[in-house]
């Protein structure tokens, strides 16, 4: 089994997406059915779809288009990660649907589009500890220069599980690899945080990268992590921007290369079914 943790669908007939106006390669309709196609040739077996930052009064319209989605014949999608604005007074009723939704896996909150000083607000850290003890996860993606806005957060709310999106979104890129390193190994002390192997591809060049180009990334995650606080996730249609789909499936296979059956199935599915209570084992 592999289940993808982070698909975005991109529909634009029936959301809106502020933010693809500024990213051309992305400007375009990204459904399901494109995305399932490759899906199945590469042996993902179940996904989760990550919320798009949707204009915010779409929010629920995002997760009702997700579950439509999820309810047709064949579809993979098991559940969603909300959008949220955690700063905003009306967090705590969004929460109280979230509970009563088990489609709902979790939140995210998109914190590298906008000013540091949103996450550091007080109104957003209460909302934040509002998921103490509940089911609910909360997915942080951020640069690695604000790797010390994460720790704060996991350390201000520890009954929270947080997710550390696409191994902390290093600038692979550029090659600057010692100051990414450091931060992921102060941000894996803390317990309440996972890792989520996710489409580094899109933060690579995209005509030279190989497999051992993103291998010294997705290892040292591993290493700090440990093998029972990772999940893989695709990133996909943004693992378009590095090559796509297929090449980060081949690539991630590559880079496990030598690694034991338990470690992968932790990797590819059994950290994720226990995360957000998904039923694979008892499925299959």
């Amino acid at each position: 089994m592999l289940v993808d943790t982070h698909l975005h669908i991109i529909d634009k007939s029936r959301l809106d997406y502020p933010w693809v106006s500024g990213e051309p390669a992305l400007d375009r309709d990204f459904l399901y059915g494109e995305y399932a196609r490759d899906a199945l040739r590469s042996g993902i077996t179940d996904v989760l779809h990550m919320e798009v930052d949707v204009a915010p009064q779409l929010i629920s319209d995002e997760i009702e288009y997700v579950r439509d989605q999820s309810g047709k014949p064949g579809s993979l999608i098991r559940g969603a990660i909300s959008a949220c604005r955690a700063e905003d007074p009306g967090f705590p009723e969004m929460l109280e649907r979230a509970l009563a939704d088990p489609f709902v896996k979790g939140f995210r909150r998109i914190l590298h589009t906008v000013s540091d000083d949103i996450s550091q607000g007080a109104l957003f850290r209460q909302n934040v500890k509002r998921l103490s003890g509940t089911r609910l996860t909360f997915d942080i993606c951020m640069f690695p220069r604000q790797q010390p806005l994460a720790l704060a957060l996991t350390e201000l709310a520890p009954d929270v599980t947080f997710i550390l999106d696409h191994c902390g979104v290093p600038d692979i890129k550029s090659g600057d690899f010692d100051g990414w390193k450091r931060g992921i190994t102060e941000l894996a002390a803390r317990p309440n945080l996972m890792a989520k192997i996710s489409g580094i591809v899109a933060y690579t060049d995209r005509e030279t990268w190989t497999a051992e180009t993103l291998r010294p990334y997705a290892e040292h995650v591993i290493d700090c992590f440990g093998w029972d606080r990772v999940v893989w996730g695709s990133d996909w249609p943004v693992c378009t921007l590095g090559g796509g789909l297929l090449a980060w499936v081949a690539a991630t296979h590559a880079i496990l290369e030598g690694c034991s059956n338990d470690e992968r199935d932790s990797l590819f599915w059994k950290n994720a079914d226990r995360l957000w209570k998904l039923g694979l084992a008892v499925e299959r």
